[in-house]
């Protein structure tokens, strides 16, 4: 009598060799939201380019070019690659973004904030690997400790432990828009992974905390107190610090209903400081106009929306929580941006997705997006 094989043992396999479809919908309309990102950029950039970089019109756009054509084929990739071996390397990932974020404090400031690792040929700022991380570990710590999220033994104190590590580095730097980012994006993944609610009161004492120690042994105070000011009454200083916000709005009333049409804007003609930056919304406003900047929402909510769904429909929990994690940072990152460009809130510093010049921070966003695709490509398998 012969004996049965054995059948073999089922190894992780790197890449996902059953993939299934990608989402096409997520896909298009990240490509669309680069496309329209990249076009106001060059519209947006070009004067202040001229000015600054000799007379070289194109110097952001084609930067930009370069590493949006390489964030794409690394998305592309990345959707073809097993997602879940980001939940063996957690913890690892974690302790190599902590000395990146420490790493800054050795390299010059640049506008008094030292939130950048210059390479030389660009400058790299661990604070988008910090937000990429941030959602892995979480990810990782709400799948071992599901059934025990209620507690604030699991449920709570090593999420709180980790978001530290984080904020301990990243608010000294000092970057305001990348603590409260982190820290929003935290409570959103808590809240989604089933932390129990009455444990944030006292989460939020501990963050509060953290915020009074950092108050009271850094700077940062005297650095939060010049935001607020001028965020109250930007014209007590119109040629100061109150510049940038009154240029903004200046700009987005210039739009009115329809625009003043792509190329057109005024503001961009060195009246606005760095108008392909944080303030990008502020000529897409004036140059789209009430109209085309509310279709661009429209087109963020879309594509947050289809995230969430890609992550409701994993059955894999990890996946889940990755993609909505990764959707969710996109999604508070646009609401703050587009708060900060109409006053709403302080001038933090924080960028638009897909428009906001920065090649290394792009070349990370559509990284992220890969990862969300390779989710929904399972999904996809799932389902069939």
């Amino acid at each position: 009598m012969q004996r049965a094989a054995k059948a073999p043992k089922r190894g992780f396999s790197f890449f996902n060799t059953k993939a299934g479809s990608i989402d096409l919908t997520f896909l298009i309309l990240v490509v669309l939201l680069l496309s329209i990102g990249l076009v106001m950029l060059f519209s947006a950039s070009y004067p202040f380019a001229y000015y600054h970089r000799g007379g070289n019109s194109f110097a952001f756009i084609s930067n930009q070019i370069v590493f949006a054509i390489a964030g794409v084929i690394l998305m592309l990739m990345i959707s073809t690659v097993n997602y879940k071996i980001l939940n063996k390397i957690a913890w690892p990932l974690y302790l190599v973004t902590l000395p990146l974020l420490a790493a800054v404090f050795i390299f010059p400031p640049i506008n008094g904030a030292r939130r950048w690792i210059h390479l030389g040929f660009t400058n790299f700022q661990p604070s988008e690997i910090a937000k990429f991380t941030l959602v892995v570990i979480f990810s990782h710590l709400i799948v071992k400790n599901y059934d025990r999220m209620k507690t604030f033994r699991y449920g709570i104190l090593p999420f709180g432990i980790t978001l530290v590590g984080f904020v301990g580095l990243v608010i000294p730097q000092p970057h305001l828009s990348g603590t409260i980012l982190l820290m929003a994006m935290a409570a959103v993944m808590l809240v989604v992974g089933g932390a129990n609610m009455k444990w944030f009161m006292f989460a939020g004492l501990a963050v509060a905390g953290l915020l009074l120690a950092m108050v009271l042994f850094t700077d940062i105070i005297v650095y939060a107190e010049s935001r607020l000011t001028y965020w109250l009454d930007p014209f007590a200083d119109p040629q100061g610090r109150g510049f940038q916000t009154i240029q903004s709005l200046l700009a987005i009333g210039s739009g009115g209903m329809m625009g003043v049409g792509i190329g057109n804007s005024r503001q961009k003609y060195l009246y606005l400081p760095e108008p392909q930056n944080d303030f990008i919304f502020a000529i897409v406003a004036e140059e789209l106009g009430f109209v085309g900047a509310t279709l661009i929402i429209i087109l963020f909510a879309l594509l947050i929306w289809r995230g969430f769904i890609i992550g409701m429909k994993c059955t894999d929990r990890f996946g889940s929580m990755m993609a909505i994690g990764l959707t969710a940072q996109v999604g508070i990152q646009t609401i703050l941006n587009i708060m900060v460009v109409t006053n709403t809130i302080p001038n933090t510093g924080i960028s638009l997705p897909f428009f906001s010049y920065g090649g290394t921070a792009l070349v990370m966003l559509l990284c992220q997006m890969g990862v969300v695709l390779a989710i929904s490509r399972q999904t996809t398998i799932e389902k069939y």
